[in-house]
């Protein structure tokens, strides 16, 4: 076989190669731009009240105690929502949580807690679990807002200032004195009455 007869050939193959590579590169390098905005949009999406309350159980439960809580409403309009309180702001432990909740949408499936008898059944069962998440990670999401290296205890009312020292000088987490804040207590909390560990509510948090 004559080489030089076919190496036009193999120069125009070499060429399409050369120039289907780096459209390649192209094509990738945008689409990879494509599906990070796409990724990101839904990201910042399920990151909102509006998506937190978009099913019944949760807007007809929780979020109706939650409107009556400080961290909803304040004198300098400062609020705490849902992804605040309940999603991490860095972006493992808040995949993980995105993964963790994907379980929420089987439960709706089901119906799980899609009466207030249903849910109130189960609102221990949910609430330790946050409890629980929140202990081991110290409180992770209060301390987005709240810092006690910036408390002025001075502006405090002498019994907070007291529980304030008294717990951070026992080591304690946020959680272990701050439950009930932002959602009604379970049955079984409100029967126990003061002692949940920690501080009685009203001392931090008057029911309105």
């Amino acid at each position: 076989m004559n080489f030089d007869r076919i190496k036009p050939f193999l120069d125009r193959a070499l060429a399409i190669v050369h120039r289907a590579g780096w459209l390649a590169v192209v094509v990738l390098f945008v689409g990879g731009i494509v599906a990070w905005v796409g990724f990101n949009t839904a990201l910042e999406t399920t990151n909102t009240e509006a998506f937190c309350i978009s099913c019944h159980e949760m807007k007809d439960t929780v979020y109706e105690e939650y409107r009556l809580t400080t961290h909803a409403s304040s004198r300098t309009g400062v609020r705490a929502s849902c992804p605040d309180c309940h999603v991490p702001k860095s972006f493992g432990p808040k995949m993980f949580a995105k993964l963790r909740a994907s379980k929420d949408v089987y439960h709706n499936i089901l119906g799980t807690i899609d009466t207030p008898d249903k849910f109130n059944a189960r609102r221990l069962q949910m609430a330790e679990a946050v409890w629980t998440r929140m202990k081991e990670t110290d409180s992770r999401e209060c301390r987005g807002c709240h810092d006690e290296q910036g408390f002025d205890y001075m502006k405090q009312s002498r019994r907070s200032a007291a529980q304030h020292q008294t717990g951070i000088s026992e080591g304690k987490t946020c959680i272990d004195c701050h439950k009930g804040i932002a959602h009604r207590l379970p049955a079984v909390e409100q029967a126990i009455g003061a002692d949940k560990g920690g501080a009685p509510q009203d001392v931090f948090h008057p029911v309105k």
